[in-house]
């Protein structure tokens, strides 16, 4: 029975892993449709090759720090037949994979604030900083209970800080870094004119910005309900609350961007970032309300970051992954109240606390990393390569050579 437990949590786990690497497909292609056509191929190149410098900087480093693990044994140890403490079947090493997934999200992410401008090998070399060192911190201090952060706040406010599947961990950290660099790397030029009114660049290819957020809301289940990690803490509370909330930030998404495609698709994924932290704990409704506060709260943010700040975050990540995370983070206080139908186990202060001081965090990483980099490498495209777009510049190639190369 012991065995037939731990080969279905690895099972289990592997599956969540999958479906979270799926969801890095999703995030290329939300960035292709969202950028212009000179920039897509960039995109694809860079959510991707992200992905690997994330798994190599958490492999050697950032698990390391977060849990205090590396895997620098023989293979008979990982696999749990040695007397390393691993669990049998390589469960450690399929939840390894699955925590890789969710680190990996921290950088594409970012790449979608920075789309348009951003050198590439700067950007690589910013995501190794993130993952070995800063994301890990934040992953090792909420979910590693290291540092002893968390003990403090069970002390001090009854609870720890609770945050199940990621909206502060994650996608709040994930967004606040965005805003550090998008304030580092500056507003693509000709987004603004003279007089500071906005240049209306509209998404290049709504059916690719589409497909990669229905993509992103597949995953997203293995995502949350697979963050239980083993099978006899899965429940269908986390699948149903992910639903709610994702068709509440669709519908008052819908609402008040007056059904504009780009805002609908987003304002599902505001609902499923809002609802990560008490998916776990709430009742469907306070998942619904939990949803539609975020679809509102991306259009409105969106729209101020743009028109008003002129903070020129291309695809919006700071609003969506940074604001609708921190949002999760403070209602998972609220809606996992048992007074307002929840389980309980959340204290409201220990919510405050931990999601403004992730978010804090994760805008000073932001500040910091990519601030060293512009000042002592660059970390932005000059004028021409800018003008040419980052695919030719770049990549040597554009997503369509024969409609881009006269005489092909």
């Amino acid at each position: 029975m012991d065995a037939a437990k731990t080969g279905g949590d690895v099972l289990f786990v592997l599956m969540g892993a999958v479906m979270v690497l799926a969801m890095h497909c999703g995030f290329a292609l939300l960035e292709v449709g969202t950028v212009r056509r000179k920039n897509q191929v960039n995109a694809l190149v860079k959510i991707l090759s992200d992905f690997a410098m994330s798994t190599i900087a958490y492999f050697f480093i950032g698990y390391t720090v977060a849990y205090g693990i590396d895997f620098f044994t023989d293979a008979q140890t990982l696999i749990g037949k040695g007397s390393g403490g691993f669990a049998a079947y390589g469960y450690d090493l399929v939840k390894f994979f699955f925590l890789a997934t969710f680190a990996a999200a921290v950088p594409a992410i970012v790449s979608g604030g920075i789309a348009e401008r951003a050198r590439f090998w700067p950007q690589a070399a910013a995501t190794l900083a993130l993952i070995a060192l800063f994301y890990p911190l934040m992953e090792g201090t909420v979910w590693g209970t290291r540092f002893g952060l968390q003990a403090w706040m069970a002390a001090s406010f009854g609870q720890p800080f609770h945050d199940f599947a990621g909206s502060v961990v994650v996608h709040a950290f994930g967004g606040w870094v965005a805003l550090g660099a998008v304030l580092n790397l500056g507003n693509r030029r000709g987004r603004y004119r003279a007089n500071g009114s906005l240049v209306a660049i509209p998404p290049s290819n709504i059916p690719f910005l589409a497909l990669g957020a229905w993509v992103l809301c597949v995953g997203w289940f293995g995502f949350n309900v697979m963050s239980a990690q083993v099978l006899d803490g899965v429940t269908g509370l986390v699948a149903l609350n992910s639903l709610m909330a994702m068709v509440g930030g669709i519908v008052t998404s819908l609402v008040i961007s007056r059904t504009d495609p780009g805002f609908v698709h987003n304002g599902a994924l505001a609902g499923l970032v809002a609802v990560c932290a008490g998916s776990d704990v709430m009742h469907p409704l306070g998942a619904l309300i939990t949803g539609g506060v975020a679809g509102l709260l991306f259009v409105w943010a969106f729209n101020k970051c743009q028109i008003d700040w002129k903070i020129d975050d291309v695809l919006g990540v700071w609003p969506l992954h940074g604001l609708c995370g921190l949002t999760g983070g403070l209602l998972a206080g609220v809606f996992g109240q048992e007074a307002l139908g929840g389980l309980g186990g959340v204290s409201i202060l220990s919510q405050i606390v931990g999601t403004l001081g992730g978010a804090g965090f994760g805008f000073a990483a932001g500040l910091a990393v990519y601030g060293l980099l512009r000042v002592t490498v660059g970390i932005r495209l000059d004028p021409e390569q800018e003008y040419k777009g980052a695919d030719l510049s770049l990549h040597h190639i554009t997503a369509y050579p024969e409609e881009d190369a006269p005489g092909m």
